[in-house]
């Protein structure tokens, strides 16, 4: 989210919404331009006349997370260390951990109000999303070092398209999508949206289109990625409602949309973009993120220091973790071998790391003010669809 929900319900709350309705008044405020330069830490090889051209054909068509099995990392980020990164919203930081040690090995200072931070398509540079400051701040997954602040304007947060060819930035209180250039930022197309807060997103298996949640005005959008247009629009049902993070199921059939204010997932069909269906899990409901194996979903309530487990192939939700002492249990990922999942401790300035064969918490380590949108680097996968790591 953009700001700490305890501070939204005042001023800022106002503030986004004023800001939203601005956004609106303008109509696209550029062009596209030839698709930029890239190198692809795989093949490109068409990936049949269904998919989006220039995708990386799937490994397994039944399984979009085929390629995240444990320890599969590329030779691009092989010889990487292996750290957690965590964006500290109120200390404009990046915390730096040793997974091996639970110990924070580098504060990193960055632009105002980081978010998220986000692994570039080629698995190359990790983007930390300066919201506020209005820059992307590019770190060397390979040395630790950050390099020089790009200009780009409300950040929230950033994907790429499964073909490598655009990075689409979440202009959240603009009212955007923005398509730019993966490697350089700059801008190749806006496309404004009808909703407020785009937030959080997720790629059809096919790369054809993508679903964006809008936190502020509790809908779901349906854009076309070939296009870049919305090409659909959904109300949630379900009054006050704030979605958040997407993620598509390993069938490729189905999305699932966390939703902190129904305290719960919403399913629905991409395809049909029919009325979702909502799995209660918990309080405060806000990541989701699928295990190594694709069986399973581990999804943090944030507003009861829990973790639901969800079941795809039963379709329902099978264990509950609760962390000792409480927490808020946000964004994360999950370790290379799949045995740690890492999650921010939103309101408490603290990571967590738990288990994901017993649900016993590992680790709680301090870190900066209001973490947020961590990323757990490298972890397998062929190439980067962005926010916190959605790797297929």
């Amino acid at each position: 989210m953009t700001v700490l929900p305890r501070r939204r319900s005042l001023g800022l709350a106002a503030a986004a919404l004023l800001a939203a309705l601005a956004g609106c008044s303008g109509g696209p405020a550029a062009t596209e331009a030839a698709a930029p330069r890239r190198t692809a830490p795989v093949s490109t090889a068409p990936a049949g006349p269904a998919a989006l051209p220039g995708m990386p054909p799937p490994l397994d068509p039944r399984d979009v997370y085929a390629a995240d099995r444990p320890n599969r990392l590329s030779p691009v980020v092989r010889d990487f260390p292996s750290r957690v990164y965590v964006p500290n919203t109120l200390s404009d930081t990046v915390s730096v951990i040793d997974p091996e040690t639970y110990r924070v090995v580098d504060t990193i200072p960055v632009g105002k109000h980081p978010q998220h931070v986000v692994p570039s398509w080629d698995l190359k540079t990790l983007w930390v999303n300066n919201n506020q400051g209005h820059t992307l701040t590019p770190i060397d997954p390979r040395t630790g070092k950050r390099g020089k602040d790009v200009e780009v304007h409300d950040p929230y947060n950033l994907y790429f398209t499964p073909n490598g060819r655009y990075a689409v930035v979440m202009a959240s209180l603009d009212r955007e999508l923005v398509f730019r250039d993966p490697h350089t930022m700059e801008r190749r197309h806006t496309e404004p949206v009808p909703c407020y807060g785009v937030n959080h997103a997720d790629f059809s298996a096919d790369g054809r289109y993508f679903i964006v949640s809008c936190e502020f005005s509790g809908e779901l959008l349906k854009v076309d990625t070939e296009r870049m247009k919305v090409v659909a629009r959904r109300k949630l049902p379900f009054d006050g409602a704030m979605p958040q993070d997407v993620k598509l199921s390993p069938d490729g059939k189905t999305f699932y949309v966390a939703d902190m204010t129904a305290h719960g997932m919403w399913a629905l069909d991409g395809d049909a973009f029919t009325a979702p269906r909502l799995l209660p899990t918990g309080k405060g409901c806000h990541g989701l993120y699928v295990s190594r194996d694709s069986k399973e979903m581990y999804i943090p309530n944030r507003g009861e220091g829990s973790v639901s487990v969800f079941d795809f192939a039963r379709n329902r939700l099978t264990k509950k973790w609760w962390l000792p002492g409480g927490g808020s249990p946000d964004m994360g990922g999950v370790s290379a071998d799949g045995k740690v999942l890492w999650l921010s401790g939103r309101y408490d300035s603290e990571v967590y790391a738990i288990d994901t064969t017993t649900g016993r918490q590992l680790a709680r380590i301090p870190v900066g003010g209001g973490p947020h949108g961590l990323a757990v680097y490298p972890q397998p996968g062929r190439y980067s669809l962005g926010h916190t790591g959605v790797f297929r």
